[in-house]
């Protein structure tokens, strides 16, 4: 019996269809049905109770986020990776406050995809490397420039809030695919620049100074 129970909710076939074979082919993945809107998600959800729902974003009768937050309501055990073309930080933002636990382009490689359930399906959260970069970006620009003032770059500051959820280094270095030394010198410069010894001190001035 294959461990992980997928749901994919897209209105496009050819996408559904794709989807369905390509993550069939996993050792691990079962794809346990298909859904053609947001309403048909939930249903499906309800009939079928996947470990996981694939969610497209727009989709006619009710959309990707709306799906995820009534899932999410009544079925919090089920995850939610929204798979959509759209970049806009918008619909990450709306998605993730849904409570989806992963936000990825259609454009990532099938191996990666599957890799990415996985880790999602283990209670991590996934992010892709061009969606957190735009997350940074905004919030960069509407930040009140504290990051300026301590020199940190847009990598730290990406480290410091993964440190800041709570992420162990190992979880960290696979997130931004990166080794676990690099992400202990990330954290050795941001220990520097904020004049902290450790996480919790470093956690607690990220907060106090309003970096995020």
């Amino acid at each position: 019996m294959k461990e992980i129970r997928v749901l994919i909710a897209e209105d496009q076939e050819i996408i559904r269809k794709s989807l369905r074979i390509v993550l069939g082919l996993a050792p691990d993945i079962e794809i346990v049905g298909t859904a053609e809107n947001g309403k048909d998600a939930v249903n499906q959800v309800n009939a079928l109770k996947p470990n996981l729902v694939l969610m497209d974003i727009h989709m006619p009768v009710m959309d990707g986020v709306e799906a995820t937050v009534a899932i999410k309501a009544k079925w919090p055990e089920v995850k939610v990776i929204i798979l959509t073309t759209f970049q806009d930080v918008q619909y990450v933002v709306g998605a993730l406050n849904g409570g989806a636990e992963g936000y990825i382009l259609k454009a990532i490689d099938p191996m990666d995809l599957a890799a990415a359930i996985r880790l999602v399906h283990r209670g991590e959260t996934m992010i892709t490397q061009e969606v957190a970069k735009a997350l940074f970006a905004r919030s960069l620009g509407s930040a009140n420039l504290k990051e300026s003032e301590y020199g940190l770059t847009e990598r730290e500051l990406q480290v410091l809030k993964y440190i800041s959820d709570g992420m162990a280094n190992r979880s960290i270095a696979e997130r931004m695919y990166l080794s676990e030394g690099t992400v202990k010198n990330f954290i050795s410069n941001i220990y520097s620049k904020l004049n902290v010894h450790n996480r919790a001190s470093a956690m607690k001035k990220a907060s106090d100074e309003g970096l995020f």
